[in-house]
């Protein structure tokens, strides 16, 4: 299965990248950072509800999860710097946590599996705090992830 990953940060970057000749790394018009992740990464697929107060609230899938933020697929993500609360269930659905955050990134995938092209969009959400014991929740919950992985 081939997968194709694109970053799409801004409008801005998406009309700025249009029509160029060369692929954006070999003429250098954008540095690849190196890796910026600070917390260890999961990937686990599960459902989640995020709320805005200027979108609503929205349903989405979790694709992967650390400490610090959350990758949540959407058909249509919501603004970049968009403020949103994400509820979710722990894996064992005995607690919901519910974390708050900034939606940083979005991303567009392109990949084939069995013949077929498709896609999904989503957005990168960093977590800025949480709510009740939902902190400590997610933490039990990765340091299990980390044990059986």
């Amino acid at each position: 299965m081939k997968v194709y990953v694109g970053n799409l940060t801004s409008l801005i970057y998406m009309y700025y990248s249009v029509g160029m000749s060369k692929c954006l790394s070999e003429s250098n018009a954008v540095k690849t950072n190196p890796e910026k992740r600070q917390y260890l990464r999961f990937d686990k697929v599960f459902p989640v509800r995020v709320d805005s107060v200027l979108f609503g609230e929205l349903p989405g899938v979790a694709r992967n999860i650390s400490a610090g933020g959350i990758f949540i697929e959407m058909r249509d993500p919501l603004p970049l710097g968009a403020r949103v609360r994400i509820t979710f269930l722990n894996p064992e659905e005995t607690a919901e946590i519910v974390a708050l955050g900034e939606v940083k990134n979005h991303y567009f995938v392109n990949y084939v599996q069995e013949g077929a092209t498709r896609s999904l969009s989503g957005m990168a959400v960093r977590f800025e705090g949480f709510e009740n014991e939902g902190q400590q929740i997610l933490h039990d919950c990765l340091n299990r992830f980390r044990v059986l992985n």
